[in-house]
């Protein structure tokens, strides 16, 4: 066992080293040729766990990412002979590559069109086709938002980083690519549109051979169930989840209970927070469990609490999300639910806040046709101390084309 462990160690830095190599621009085919004398059969489970180490060590995710596509073409082969493996419709990784086979007939779709459409053939087909391949957005915000809590609740977080960054491009490069196509700009178009393509079908070969084989080995079933759970929330690409899978049988409802528990802790005041047969006391006034949920779901914008130790610890579950939330986002470290890109601007707000330099974080942004205005506020208790962050998202589209005035008579 120990010689074993010791060889995959060995293994692990010497895989390690290739990565480093290709990140300096050594032969590339020269590294190929060491990986294929090292490597008979790696398992997808070891080159996540190299990225994890190369990431644990200090080397800059933004640095992963960018030999991660030639990591990708390097360990291909080998990664091809691993078997996906049967799971039963319903299961979420079953959904996801389901997902992904949906994609793929769309990327087939779309790969004659780039040539046919510059000639002004196949337009409407194209433009129908382009709506369907950006429902991937759906795709990867499940991915991002209710698989990628789990692996980190069990201390996985270098691979999702990676990927997520590399959604990000994927992103940045479909939009450029629509736009293209909206400017007319046909070598552009061709161009962005077989980058897109390659891209894509990159980010399926890796989440197929490398993110869901090991996430099955590191996930439970009861947390498999709890993802399954959450996945209404943010939807699904293409393709219906099954319902052979069924995650009840798996955990009986314990898990639906535990999710579902919000803990309310006592206030500075000794008072406010103390629940009794009349209620919870509050500041002023006293609500029961039910009440201040009713307020906090029919409030007409999204908060999010993250406490002092920047675990978010809840969301409101209102009629009309601006940003997708579920389940799986509680007790989740703020910073891994942000993009790696921005993770240091998220850290610079949480550490101005802490210092009380600032009282407000303010942002906005346009999503299609709409204003959203996003503000962090700093929320500390009757000593000063610390206890948090409340996030408040609002679509202020319509407000902000108000006009004049209506008094409280004239409605």
């Amino acid at each position: 066992m120990s010689e074993d462990l010791q060889n995959r160690e060995a293994r692990r830095n010497r895989l390690k080293e290739i990565v480093l190599d290709l990140h300096e621009g050594s032969d590339t085919k020269k590294i190929r040729k060491k990986f294929a004398d090292l490597i008979r059969n790696v398992s997808p489970e070891e080159i996540a766990e190299m990225e994890e180490s190369l990431i644990a060590e200090g080397i800059p995710v933004e640095q992963v990412q960018k030999v991660c596509d030639v990591h990708v073409e390097v360990f291909q082969k080998s990664l091809e002979k691993q078997k996906g493996g049967s799971l039963l419709p319903g299961h979420p990784v079953h959904t996801f590559r389901e997902e992904n086979r949906a994609l793929k007939t769309l990327l087939r779709k779309l790969k004659p069109l780039l040539k046919s459409v510059p000639k002004g053939n196949g337009i409407e087909s194209f433009k129908d086709l382009l709506e369907e391949v950006k429902k991937l957005e759906i795709h990867y915000r499940r991915k991002e938002n209710q698989l990628f809590p789990y692996l980190e609740k069990v201390d996985f977080t270098g691979p999702s980083n990676v990927m997520w960054g590399k959604d990000n491009e994927i992103r940045k490069m479909l939009k450029e690519f629509e736009t293209a196509f909206k400017e007319e700009k046909w070598i552009d178009f061709k161009n962005r549109g077989k980058n897109l393509i390659g891209a894509v079908k990159r980010m399926i070969f890796m989440e197929e051979k490398i993110l869901f084989p090991t996430s099955l080995k590191k996930l439970d079933d009861t947390a498999w169930a709890k993802i399954r759970k959450g996945e209404p929330e943010i939807g699904y690409a293409w393709v219906k989840p099954g319902n052979l899978w069924d995650p009840s049988v798996i955990y009986a409802g314990t898990a639906s209970k535990n999710l579902e528990k919000d803990a309310l802790s006592d206030s500075a005041t000794g008072k406010a927070g103390t629940e009794t047969k009349g209620g919870i006391e509050l500041s002023e006034g006293r609500l029961t469990g039910e009440q201040i949920n009713l307020l906090l779901t029919n409030l007409p914008l999204d908060i999010t609490y993250v406490d002092k130790d920047d675990i978010v610890l809840y969301y409101s579950q209102g009629k009309e999300r601006i940003f997708p939330r579920s389940p799986g986002v509680i007790g989740r470290k703020v910073h891994n639910c942000h993009p790696p890109g921005s993770v240091h601007i998220v850290e610079k707000i949480l550490d101005s806040f802490r210092k009380k330099e600032k009282n407000e974080a303010e942002f906005w942004l346009q999503m299609q046709d709409r204003f959203i205005h996003i503000r962090y506020f700093p929320m500390y208790d009757k000593s000063g101390t610390y206890q948090g962050v409340l996030e408040v998202s609002q679509d202020a589209t319509d407000v902000r084309a108000l006009k004049g005035e209506r008094r409280l008579l004239d409605w």
